[in-house]
């Protein structure tokens, strides 16, 4: 009689335990599959959408195994439309053959000018990069990145560097011309248009305020929602730097829609993570993008680590269309 009521008392026990974590899971996928970035927790939560969805995997896996057939069958059900929108990253998508002008693009967050400029420069003439996107760009930085000789290798720029971290800048292979492409924004986001041979190029270096400051993300959506659309007929339009979002966030996915595809994703390096580099907590997530103009095949990208910053840098190449 004893072992019986023992039995009942674990079965009720795991029970609980297997119900607290599937609402827990299903409260942030429908954060997820709703669009709702609501306070700065949610977003920080949406943020983490691979993870709670390999998670929701094996706890419905789980239930299963343990006989909670409700529990495992809509936990499973529901993990299974996030695998859905999640997993697509990780292999490559159908791309048109390139026929044009190859073009290398990098960004890089320079931890309030705390990088290692040597190692910035080294990348760029290692991965021969034609425009480089710089957040966080501080007067003391630019000084280093002379130093270290950038300027010998992108010789031209428009930088808008400041003491701590709301700078940015571009510097560039070919001429640059100052842009304002993006709306009034928390934290300065430099934009130029690039004059190729034969082709024009605008570019922005991308940073919205991040979301999950003490005031929320309001800024943080205003931001995102004031970078330029895509403007069909128009010069080829590039958005590449640190959007403190993963595709996840609905903001970036509207921009998404309205005429750019995301680098990484098109090659299957969609959940390659950016940030914080070298570290395990915070889980580290995809919140550095360079989102391409849709006519732009994209040949490849990769991340790489970049002393003294939090952030790995990224460096695409696309191809613009021969016209």
């Amino acid at each position: 009689m004893v072992d019986i009521e023992e039995r009942r008392t674990k079965r009720k026990g795991t029970t609980f335990l297997l119900v607290v974590a599937a609402i827990a899971f299903l409260l942030a996928a429908f954060t997820r599959l709703l669009g709702i970035d609501g306070t700065r927790h949610m977003v920080a939560t949406t943020a983490l959408t691979p993870y709670f969805t390999a998670a929701g995997v094996l706890l419905g896996a789980v239930a299963l195994l343990a006989r909670r057939w409700a529990v495992g069958t809509v936990t499973l059900l529901v993990a299974a439309v996030l695998v859905a929108a999640v997993a697509p990253r990780a292999f490559p998508d159908p791309r048109p053959v390139a026929v044009g002008r190859e073009v290398t693009v990098m960004s890089l967050n320079l931890l309030v000018g705390t990088a290692e400029a040597e190692a910035v420069v080294a990348a760029v003439r290692e991965r021969r990069v034609d425009v480089l996107a710089l957040q966080e760009l501080s007067p003391a930085m630019v000084r280093d990145l002379d130093r270290a000789g950038l300027a010998e290798v992108l010789p031209y720029r428009h930088f808008l560097d400041e003491p701590g971290g709301s700078g940015s800048g571009i510097a560039s292979r070919y001429p640059v011309s100052p842009r304002a492409l993006a709306a009034p924004s928390t934290l300065r986001q430099a934009g130029a248009l690039v004059d190729l041979p034969g082709e024009d190029l605008e570019l922005v270096s991308v940073h919205p305020l991040p979301p999950v400051v003490d005031e929320g993300p309001e800024h943080w959506q205003r931001d995102l929602a004031g970078l330029p659309k895509r403007v069909l007929g128009g010069p080829v339009r590039v958005l590449a730097g640190d959007f403190n979002a993963t595709l996840d966030h609905v903001g970036l996915r509207r921009l998404l829609t309205s005429g750019y595809v995301d680098a990484a994703d098109q090659v299957g390096a969609g959940l390659d993570p950016t940030w914080p580099s070298g570290a395990l907590w915070p889980p580290p997530v995809t919140i550095d993008h360079v989102l391409v103009d849709d006519r732009c095949p994209v040949e490849g990208f990769t991340v790489l680590d970049v002393p003294g910053t939090d952030h790995r840098a990224i460096v695409t190449r696309f191809v613009l269309p021969a016209r």
